[in-house]
């Protein structure tokens, strides 16, 4: 089996940690997304980010005005990005973003239809999009090592792990749709 461990048989332990929903109801789902959402902003917008200002408060050397601008941006773009992705993660994936509660179907329409991970660009948006409010080298660095995690973990754990539950399914929706910039446009042809 292609996601096990070389020594154990088992599948590696990140992956082993995300359980298909059992919960039926959409707005028991959104609730859990919605708290999702709650534990996402207090740890990765405020407890870290200000951490990571705290040990690196060195000012990034753009005015206010535009790095603000730029942050609303990134923050409206990446929360609704967000909404409509956990919308159809609740309505048609029928889970949550939190591995204990993963969708027990491959979510492929809507913001899935552009981009394989927009849950996880939009946090990625809203996490650079803070960066660029608070101008903190800190916090640009925190964002940068953000996105670098993210990615590590989509290629270790969250490609194997939804190769492993959808198979077939899984790979042709990879050939077709790009894992972090947004395909827009005709669709990509499946692989051979």
């Amino acid at each position: 089996m292609a996601d096990e461990g070389p020594l154990t048989g088992k599948r590696p332990l990140l992956q082993r940690g995300i359980r298909a929903s059992k919960t039926r109801s959409i707005a028991a789902l959104w609730s859990k997304s919605l708290l999702n959402a709650l534990l996402f902003f207090a740890i990765f917008m405020v407890a870290l980010p200000s951490a990571a200002h705290w040990l690196l408060p060195l000012a990034v050397p753009v005015p206010q005005a535009p790095r603000a601008a730029f942050a609303v941006l990134l923050l409206l773009v990446g929360v609704a990005g967000w909404v409509w992705g956990l919308d159809v993660f609740s309505r048609r994936g029928r889970g949550t973003p939190f591995p204990l509660d993963a969708p027990r179907h491959l979510a492929t329409e809507g913001p899935f239809a552009r981009l394989r991970n927009p849950i996880m660009a939009a946090e990625l948006l809203v996490i650079w999009g803070a960066a660029a409010y608070f101008g903190s080298v800190g916090v640009l660095v925190y964002a940068a090592a953000m996105t670098a995690l993210a990615h590590w973990l989509v290629l270790h754990v969250e490609e194997p792990e939804l190769r492993s539950r959808f198979g077939a399914q899984y790979d042709a929706y990879c050939a077709r749709v790009p894992r972090w910039l947004p395909a827009f446009g005709a669709e990509r042809p499946p692989a051979a």
